[in-house]
This record gives structure tokens, C-alpha cells and sequence, in this order.
């Protein structure tokens, strides 16, 4: 499908893009003269088009990336990084931050697609994606040590369940950039390309797996978040559960259907 027959979603804001193409739904960061950095508009603008994939049955999977040569540099300083406004500053953040949340816990899978450097809150966000796939000259860096900031948006967080404690921390406290080879040897990258393939090489992969069982997808994913959290012992008749819905579902039935006609 062209950028033509793509059906656009509308974020608020041009500084997010959002469309549908080919059962992928898109969000592009889109403030490439300052490499992507938050305005204080994106920080609806995501969820808002995350939670409208979420209800969208045409959408399969989840394509995070951005517009220009980086991914995103965090919180736009210019713009008071969007932290604004009245209430408890650290209720705001938490607010503002959300849409790492609803990334992680959309039902859907997530891909997040970097050109580029991806700093602070930019971490948190490729972080909250399902899977990761970088240009090779793309890099992670927290970012907050620099400024004497502690760290925001899931960063600490998603990094250690990514990592473990002591890479998150080295991570945190060393501050230096991680290229997308390392990235991809610590495990915070899935797959590495060449620059001038990341965009087709990431709507392929995301078409690929919009292309197949959603539902089973859905139950694979909350499998995996259940194992972060819980023993054997109780993650396993939840596994179960889903693994009997899964073979009762019209997924399952065309499934066999279309494995004993391609062996006849």
C-alpha cells in the first residue's frame, strides 16, 4: 500500500503523525528540526492514537518511529518539556509519561523503528515498545545523568526487566551513548539494518506480524508480561487458559484449515 492509499489518523497535531497501511498503525514523531524532542502536544497526541489503534480491528500491529535522522531526544527543554501546569509536578510527569504505559500495555504488538539517536524519555518510549529494530548508526542514551536528573518515563524501569540491575544501572550512571550493534548484543535492539533500510525493513516486519493471529499474538504478549511478574506456579493456569480460548478461536480453526490444504 502507497503513502496515497494509506488512511491517515488524525493525533491533534502535526508534530505526530498517525496513519494505517497495510494493517500497521503508524505514529511518527514528527519535529525532525528538533530531533523529535516531546512538545508539549505529543504528549497526548500518542496515546491519543495508541488507544485509537487499540480499538481499531483493521490494525494489527503497532509501528512507533520518527521523521528525520533521529528517533527522539527526549523532553523539548525550549518548550518546559510539556511539564506545565498545576498539581503534584511528579503526578504530572506520571501523567505526561503515560504513554509508555499504554504502549506496554496495549493488547497489540509494538514495534519501534529508530533512525537514530533515541535520549531520556525517548529511551522510555522505544523501551515500551514489544520489539526494537535500529538503523545502524542509531544509539541510546539516558541522558539524565548530564543534567542531575534521577530519570523519567519507565526508563529504570523497563531497562532493568530489559537488561537486568546492573547493565540498567551501568546504563544510567555511565550516561554514554549505546550503538545499535551493542544495543543489539544487550538485548535493548531486536534486529539492526543499514540506515537506508530501517523504514522499509520496519513496516515489513510489522506488516508481517499484522498479517498473523492477532488474538494468539495478543495471549503470547500477556504470557510474556505475566512470567515478568509472576512464579511458574501461578503464571501457568493463566497460560493455560489462554492456550484453550486460543484453540476454540476462528484463528485456531483457519489456522489447520489452511495447514491441511497446503499438505493435500
Amino acid at each position: 500500500m502507497s503513502d496515497r492509499e494509506a488512511r491517515r489518523v488524525d493525533s491533534g497535531t502535526p508534530h505526530v503523525l498517525g496513519r494505517v497501511e497495510d494493517g500497521v498503525g503508524v505514529i511518527e514523531l514528527n519535529r525532525p528540526e528538533r530531533r523529535n524532542a516531546l512538545h508539549p502536544d505529543m504528549y497526548d497526541a500518542v496515546p491519543r492514537l495508541i488507544e485509537a489503534y487499540d480499538r481499531d480491528d483493521a490494525v494489527g500491529c503497532v509501528l512507533v518511529t520518527a521523521a528525520g535522522p533521529a528517533f527522539c531526544a527526549g523532553g523539548d527543554v525550549r518548550e518546559g518539556t510539556g511539564r506545565r501546569g498545576g498539581g503534584d509536578p511528579a503526578a504530572v510527569l506520571a501523567r505526561l509519561a503515560r504513554m509508555v504505559v499504554l504502549l506496554r500495555e496495549s493488547p497489540k504488538i509494538s514495534i519501534a523503528a529508530l533512525p537514530g539517536p533515541a535520549v531520556g524519555a525517548g529511551v522510555g518510549l522505544a523501551l515500551a515498545a514489544d520489539l526494537r529494530i535500529a538503523a545502524a548508526s542509531a544509539t541510546l542514551a539516558g541522558g539524565w545523568a548530564r543534567l542531575a536528573f534521577s530519570g523519567d518515563f519507565g526508563g529504570a524501569w523497563l531497562l532493568t526487566r530489559i537488561v537486568g540491575s546492573a547493565r540498567a544501572l551501568e546504563f544510567l550512571v555511565g550516561d554514554e551513548p549505546v550503538g545499535a550493534a551493542a544495543g543489539e548484543r544487550l538485548g535493548l535492539v531486536n534486529r539492526v539494518v543499514p540506515d537506508a533500510d530501517l523504514r522499509p525493513a520496519a513496516l515489513e516486519w510489522a506488516r508481517k506480524i499484522a498479517a498473523g493471529p492477532r488474538g494468539a499474538y495478543a495471549s503470547m504478549k500477556a504470557n510474556v508480561r505475566d512470567a515478568e511478574t509472576m512464579g511458574l506456579r501461578e503464571a501457568l493456569p493463566r497460560e493455560s487458559e489462554r492456550m484453550v480460548r486460543s484453540g476454540r478461536s476462528r484463528e485456531h480453526r483457519d489456522a489447520v484449515r489452511h495447514r491441511l490444504a497446503a499438505r493435500r
